[in-house]
């Protein structure tokens, strides 16, 4: 039952980028050029989302286990590292540079947006690149 509701989950995710245009790079980038034609639409966008995700969380951790898994993934940490400063600087640079996150990267995959051949590839390579180097790295470090 969890792949048939992992993909439910995902295309519902899919149709809202495509619906707010969050698959529209333009539409990203302009809201990241606060003096020229700053687009104020996305913060809309991530409001809503924070406040689905809050009441969504409050709401699902109520019950002792998901409807389709054995128990939750939550995180066991909450300290500040350099994974965690650097995994966002790194991911807002790109997003910066192409316009592009992650999911919305590969529902304009699927729409056949041009910017997408080239920056999908690389994000795989950097998530590949990323995952090399943690399970390279000592278990006590950092």
């Amino acid at each position: 039952m969890s792949f048939p509701v992992n993909f439910g989950l995902g295309l519902l995710f899919g149709i809202g980028l495509v619906v707010s245009g969050m698959s529209d790079p333009a539409k990203v980038l302009n809201f990241l050029d606060l003096f020229g034609n700053w687009d104020p639409s996305l913060a809309l966008v991530m409001a809503a989302a924070v406040i689905v995700t809050f009441l969504g969380y409050r709401l699902v951790l109520r019950r002792g286990r998901p409807i389709a898994g054995k128990t939750f993934h939550l995180p066991d940490r909450n300290g500040i590292d350099g994974r965690v400063l650097a995994g966002p600087a790194i991911f807002g640079i790109g997003w910066g540079l192409g316009g592009f996150c992650p999911g919305p990267a590969i529902t304009a995959l699927g729409l056949g947006a041009t910017g997408t051949l080239a920056f999908v590839p690389a994000m795989l390579v950097g998530m590949l690149a990323a995952r090399l180097l943690i399970e390279t790295r000592p278990a006590n470090a950092t």
